[in-house]
């Protein structure tokens, strides 16, 4: 396929963005012209996810001025990726870039990926080198991606990224996966070297963050289950030490009773051995039981988002 018949696929999740969204689509509409210089048509996408706020009014009129704009309504809120995953349903680029509604994506940023696109790369991304966030999201993410560097990817990006480009085989992988899956780990899963752009990550300028501490969490369990084991056995193996150094304790205390050497320790030893032990056994069955619920989810046949309308 020649450069001058390339498509790049841009996919914006909304929720609760009326604020920002006319000054978005005017960038959006500024980056087009960069990449029809270069040979490169924009098709625009963009998937409310259960906004309750005028969200929906503003993508219209946005449509209006660009008719070429796709908008999707999804039935309620499903989450970003599910909204990710309708919108490439309906993605016919060679290409796609998802793109975050609330500006802290840098929309120039867009440009230099498509080029090393074009220059043969299949997976671009925009690394954050700081993020001008508020010190609590710091802290979490810091946390986050401190454990998928040590348990699932080493060589993952150290503060993380959001804005990336994948070729339409990559993304045709994420549309087909499972639920519960995080894309951005699932691009580095597939095995393919990103090429990547640093960046920092400015402040919020308009509106506040939806992006509750309940969703960072299941993002955060979510990214650790589906992609790696070792939680699972970090857990196992733990579990499995303890029981051997109670063993040993018991067997201590068993020997040390019969030839009367010491007295057996009283009811305080005992309850806090039955509460450390218990507590091992019932942490274990609750990793158990998200890795099951990952299972039940995924062959259920229920769909991840319904799709209300297009325009």
């Amino acid at each position: 396929m020649s450069r001058s018949t390339r498509k790049l696929t841009v996919l914006v999740p909304v929720y609760f963005n009326a604020p920002t969204l006319e000054e978005l689509a005017r960038r959006l509409r500024d980056a087009e012209k960069t990449l029809g210089e270069i040979g490169v048509e924009l098709e625009l996408i963009f998937v409310d996810d259960g906004s309750k706020d005028q969200s929906l009014d503003v993508l219209g009129r946005i449509k209006s001025e660009r008719p070429a704009t796709v908008v999707i309504k999804l039935s309620r809120n499903f989450g970003v990726i599910a909204a990710l995953k309708a919108g490439l349903k309906y993605m016919t680029g060679d290409a796609y870039i998802a793109v975050s509604a609330d500006l802290q994506d840098p929309i120039e940023l867009i440009v230099p990926m498509v080029r090393h696109w074009l220059d043969g790369a299949k997976f671009v991304i925009c690394a954050r080198n700081r993020r001008d966030d508020p010190a609590m999201t710091r802290l979490f993410a810091g946390t986050f991606y401190w454990f998928v560097r040590r348990m699932v990817f080493p060589h993952y990006p150290r503060r993380g990224f959001d804005l990336a480009l994948l070729d339409r085989s990559l993304a045709v992988e994420l549309r087909d996966t499972g639920k519960n899956v995080n894309g951005n780990m699932l691009a580095y899963w597939l095995g393919y070297e990103p090429v990547v752009i640093r960046y920092d990550r400015p402040a919020r300028e308009i509106g506040r963050s939806r992006w509750s501490f309940a969703k960072r969490l299941i993002l955060f369990i979510d990214s650790l289950v589906v992609f790696s084991p070792a939680p699972i056995r970090l857990l196992g193996g733990i579990s499995l030490f303890v029981a051997v150094l109670a063993f040993v304790y018991a067997l201590f205390m068993v020997m040390a009773a019969v030839v009367g050497d010491r007295e057996v320790p009283g009811f305080a030893t005992i309850v806090a051995l039955i509460a450390f032990v218990g507590g091992m056994q019932l942490a274990l069955l609750a990793l158990i039981g998200e890795y099951i619920w990952r299972i039940y989810d995924d062959i259920n046949r229920r769909p991840e988002a319904v799709i209300e309308r297009v325009l």
